[in-house]
């Protein structure tokens, strides 16, 4: 991946792994804010309110994700489907299925599947680096869009693998979860991966200031 840019930031509306209750009144105040890239978890809001939402968020003209946590072909079909129906321009996690796969490229989705063995909610990430890289070039070869690395779950060092696998895989790679310092934000810049998530920092403030404000401190550090 190219070095020298600047990994843009997925606002996840999402508290420890799932959808917060007043995420449309959080989109609301910030939907001005400098983040371009949006998204949510499959649980937490029933299917009808994270329709209303996403359609608000492409009426705003925002890229949006949903994550779904879900470790089975059958729940993360299920997830792909809630993806489809909320009109998701990009699916992240599940454990990749050639089915998920299949039903992303039906429905004109994007997908960036989870490498590594996971486990749990919040989820824990397990593996060698090897493991991880040679699951994220086998699933790019197979035409996904991209990999959704859960770099600070994993038990290990997250900062260097992180590193690792940006380097190693030719595709956009989005490091998710458990970024909550300006610490780990340098970690992130250093590794320069396509993306990266912020959720839960956000709602327990790790970042100062309001949800809005917290949105342009970390977008505008990211940028320097």
């Amino acid at each position: 991946m190219n070095m020298k840019q600047t990994p843009s930031l997925i606002v996840m509306l999402t508290h420890n792994d799932v959808t917060v209750e007043n995420a449309p009144e959080i989109f609301e105040q910030c939907r001005d804010s400098k983040a371009q890239y949006w998204g949510m978890k499959e649980e937490g809001l029933p299917l009808e309110q994270m329709k209303q939402l996403y359609a608000q968020m492409r009426d705003c003209g925002k890229t949006t994700f949903l994550e779904v946590v879900a470790y089975t072909e059958e729940a993360g079909l299920a997830g792909a489907e809630i993806a489809a129906a909320c009109g998701c321009d990009i699916l992240m996690g599940t454990l990749f299925f050639d089915s998920i796969h299949r039903f992303c490229q039906d429905h004109q989705m994007k997908y960036m599947p989870f490498v590594g063995k996971i486990h749990h909610r919040p989820s824990i990430l397990e593996g060698t680096v090897e493991e991880m890289v040679a699951q994220a070039k086998a699933y790019l070869q197979k035409g996904v869009y991209g990999i959704d690395l859960l770099g600070y779950r994993y038990r290990g060092d997250g900062a260097a693998l992180n590193r690792a696998v940006v380097r190693a895989v030719d595709g956009p790679v989005c490091i998710a979860g458990s970024i909550d310092s300006f610490a780990r934000l340098d970690e992130v810049r250093e590794a320069a991966p396509w993306a990266y998530t912020i959720g839960s920092a956000f709602f327990e403030h790790k970042f100062g200031g309001s949800f809005r404000e917290q949105i342009d401190r970390v977008c505008g550090y990211m940028e320097r």
